[in-house]
């Protein structure tokens, strides 16, 4: 796992000393992803030049250093990732053109190999695992960046400047970016507008103007003459999607859950590839729990895994966790965390994630990073579960829901909306507490708030997109903002032929998966240098799951049936069958709490209208109402609370 940035054309690039400078410190900005070691290439003659980071897993020696030439001299890469399967590549290269005198164990010299000999396209569809790298081709004198079939490894480039000035950067990070001399980021408002509604910015958009993020399953092509990328894509989920459902699986559920316990048991024994300590993060849940019983069930001493926990019962997982471990005989680490640990914590939150980024789970998911990497360098984590096995929620609601609310009139709909709405979350909390005895208030308003929220919906299409959405109609509150052409909601593949409950979860996987789980935890583990690995995410492990028909995975009437059944082999029933708990933090009490004075400062009045992005107006009313527990406003402003940190910490105004 490590990190590259570099640079296409430009001046700088003409002047030996200041290319140097100007790369290593753009490695700088990113050392985080990689301490171990750091490495630059450039090439004046062809105006290019690499840089790397590296965090040393496989392969500790020299030989795995990077910027790394391939033997034909031909290619040049900066990588960051890991290619699971890269021992089986050599075997299958030396088959095909005889014996190969490798340099190293490294999987780097394994890619540029491959793609020597087989070519970009061909190579990329035989790694399994998780990358994004940029491979300059002396020959042709053009610069390729490519990220994984799902997104797990970052990609980002822009253009910018013009005539000599004109240079186009790229890298894992935005921060180095940050740099090179000439760099001028602009927030980008329209981006700004995708942020409030999806509590991210979704690929291929930026926080800054002129600059994207490629797409997960996809390369792009770019030269000094060819200054529009090319961009192609080698992975197509959708197109697997329909396969699936035209040719599933046609086996009872134990056949079905043996096999796909196979494959989750290969993409495991893959992923264990290290030559450093590793161990899984163990939420307490069903995903990681399947991930860590079948790793230990691969093992004779005790796993490492590694939990956190909150002094808030609604939001503690950390009970099941340690029962769990006790059960597989693991060699458990947990850490209790409080209001003071994340108020801390909060100031770095727009470091460690460069652009504005506002899943609140993203504070659980850094403090319990940090805390593994005290005793590993790379763990394995249940990512990717709900998408694939049927896991949210919000799959069974949305179903039951338009079946229950497709027939009534808009008007009493709306009607119903607005009565829900108008109750304060004051009596939501008493009503939780009586009625659950514990502190479940702020989930529940939350519940009662996005249900309201949705009851208007229109179609399915609507609905999806009403239910991942923070804001309604960001537009409305930026200035000079409008939403741009992305729609999480848009596909290839016809929903009646998947129906609602597939349909969110190809959704899902394509965008909310990548542009919010994935990035969360990329930027936490790599915040500590940390190497995070998610076993679900296996592609060929992936498209066995498209094979399973839906029933199948709410086999029983319980959502993620197929991993509970492999589950309740290796832990107790009363322990799986549990509610679902989700990875969050008590944002609706901290802010009216221990948070009020930082969020205070952040949303002045007189800051607010200086800095030009937000209708002050609307802002101050929900903060109000927040405050005096007339409502329950903790995620619409904790998207705005992340943009106003990161605008602080970036030192960008209008």
């Amino acid at each position: 796992m490590c990190g590259f940035a570099g640079f296409l054309g430009g001046k700088i690039v003409k002047n030996g000393p200041l290319t140097e400078i100007t790369l290593d410190a753009m490695g700088n900005r990113i050392s985080s992803r990689g301490p171990d070691s750091a490495g630059i290439w450039y090439d004046a003659n062809s105006s290019i030049g690499l840089s790397h980071r590296r965090l040393s897993i496989i392969d500790l020696s020299a030989c795995g250093n990077q910027p790394m030439i391939s033997k034909s001299t031909r290619y040049a890469i900066s990588y960051n990732g890991e290619i699971y399967n890269h021992m089986e590549l050599r075997c299958r290269l030396e088959k095909e053109i005889g014996s190969i005198s490798w340099l190293g164990q490294s999987d780097t010299e394994t890619i540029l190999a491959c793609i020597d000999y087989w070519g970009l396209d061909k190579s990329l569809k035989q790694f399994v695992g998780m990358f994004a790298f940029s491979l300059w081709d002396c020959e042709k004198k053009t610069l390729t960046l490519a990220r994984d079939r799902f997104g797990e490894k970052p990609v980002y480039y822009g253009w910018q400047g013009a005539s000599e000035n004109k240079v186009f950067l790229f890298g894992s990070d935005l921060k180095a970016f940050k740099a090179y001399p000439e760099f001028n980021g602009i927030v980008d408002r329209n981006s700004l507008c995708l942020f409030l509604r999806y509590n991210c910015i979704p690929a291929p958009y930026c926080i800054y103007v002129g600059f994207n993020k490629l797409e997960p399953g996809c390369y792009l092509n770019v030269s000094i003459e060819q200054s529009i990328p090319v961009i192609t894509r080698y992975w197509d989920t959708e197109l697997l999607v329909q396969k699936g459902i035209q040719k599933p699986m046609e086996k009872d559920f134990f056949n079905i859950s043996q096999n796909i316990e196979t494959k989750i048991i290969n993409a495991v024994n893959r992923q264990t590839m290290s030559d450093v300590p590793l161990g899984t993060l163990l939420s307490g849940g069903i995903d990681s729990s399947v991930i860590t019983s079948l790793l230990q069930s691969q093992n004779v001493n005790p796993v490492k895994t590694f939990t956190i926990g909150f002094e808030e019962t609604a939001y503690n997982e950390a009970i099941y966790a340690k029962k769990i471990s006790k059960e597989l005989g693991t060699d458990h680490t947990e850490l209790y965390v409080s209001s003071q640990d994340s108020l801390d914590l909060i100031p770095e939150l727009s470091n460690i994630y460069s652009e504005p980024f506002a899943d609140s789970s993203q504070i659980p998911t850094f403090l319990l990073c940090e805390l593994a990497k005290k005793d590993v360098s790379v763990v394995l984590s249940g990512d990717a579960g709900d998408e694939l096995f049927c896991g949210y929620n919000r799959y069974n609601f949305a179903d039951d829901f338009w079946k229950r609310t497709n027939f009534l009139p808009l008007s009493v709909k709306r009607n119903l909306s607005k009565l829900l709405m108008s109750v304060p979350s004051k009596v939501w909390d008493k009503f939780a507490s009586k009625s659950t005895g514990d502190n479940s208030s702020a989930r529940l308003a939350e519940k009662i708030q996005k249900v309201a929220g949705v009851l208007s919906s229109k179609t399915t299409d609507e609905l999806y997109i009403d239910l991942i959405s923070d804001f309604k109609n960001p537009s409305e509150w930026v200035i000079s903002g409008t939403e741009n052409g992305f729609e999480a909601a848009k596909t290839k593949c016809d929903l009646k032929e998947l129906g609602t409950k597939r349909y969110m979860m190809l959704k899902d996987t394509l965008h909310y998966l990548p542009n919010d789980i994935l990035t969360k935890v990329d930027r936490a583990s790599m915040g500590v240098s940390l190497e995070a690995r998610a076993p679900f995410l296996d592609h060929e492990l992936v498209e066995e799951t498209f094979k399973v028909p839906t029933a199948m995975h709410l086999h029983g009437g319980k959502p993620k049936a197929i991993l509970r059944n492999i589950l309740s082999k290796y832990i107790s029933q009363d322990i799986i069958d549990r509610p679902k708990m989700g990875f969050g933090v008590p944002l609706d009490i901290w802010l009216r709490g221990p948070l009020k004075d930082w969020a205070e400062n952040l949303l002045d009045e007189n800051r607010l209208d200086q800095e030009g992005f937000f209708i002050t107006e609307k802002v101050q009313n929900i903060w109000t109402e927040h405050k005096n527990g007339s409502k329950n406003w903790a995620s619409q402003l904790w998207n705005i609370l992340m943009f106003q940190s990161w605008l602080e910490s970036q030192k960008i105004l209008k």
